[in-house]
């Protein structure tokens, strides 16, 4: 299979509130909009895009027209600190999970979205004790398979991390 594009689409019961969040808060411009479907699209080095679709709309099998439940969506940033004082701290957005470091290797902490989409603002620190060990050389950036003493280099690829 030859990918054109992937993205997410978000099945939800807030159409209207998650689309102003997500280009409040996170970024993202508004492609598409329809009463029932939301295309949005973040720029930068690496463009990201996402989209939020009436989970009741008929193009939705029926057996499945039920809203996303269990989504954790990451977001890695350069820094995390600074996303926790303005999205949290200034900009009154519930912390679903208080900003704290793990030793498998993040910084982070989970706010989330009107329709109850977990949003994961990250950024990579050094993992500690066995968990370094558990990460692979090119994940690391050695070459002799030890993991650098440092900030792990963050995959543009898969995940938003020119910040918020």
């Amino acid at each position: 299979m030859k990918l054109n594009s992937f993205y997410p689409v978000i099945g939800t019961p807030e159409i209207a509130a998650a689309r102003d969040f997500y280009t409040t808060w996170l970024g993202f411009e508004i492609t598409f909009e329809a009463d029932w479907y939301v295309s949005l699209r973040r720029k930068g080095d690496v463009e990201y895009e996402l989209a939020l679709l009436d989970f009741t709309h008929p193009t939705v099998p029926a057996a499945y027209r039920k809203p996303v439940q269990g989504l954790l969506l990451n977001f890695e940033v350069d820094d995390v600190d600074a996303e926790w004082e303005r999205l949290v701290v200034r900009g009154g957005i519930e912390a679903q999970l208080a900003i704290r470091s793990e030793e498998f290797g993040q910084r982070h902490f989970i706010i989330a979205d009107p329709g109850g989409v977990l949003i994961d603002v990250i950024t990579e620190i050094p993992p500690t004790g066995e968990f370094a060990a558990q990460y692979t050389a090119e994940k690391a950036g050695a070459t002799d398979g030890s993991v650098r003493e440092q900030s792990l280099p963050i995959d543009p690829h898969r995940s938003i991390s020119a910040g918020l």
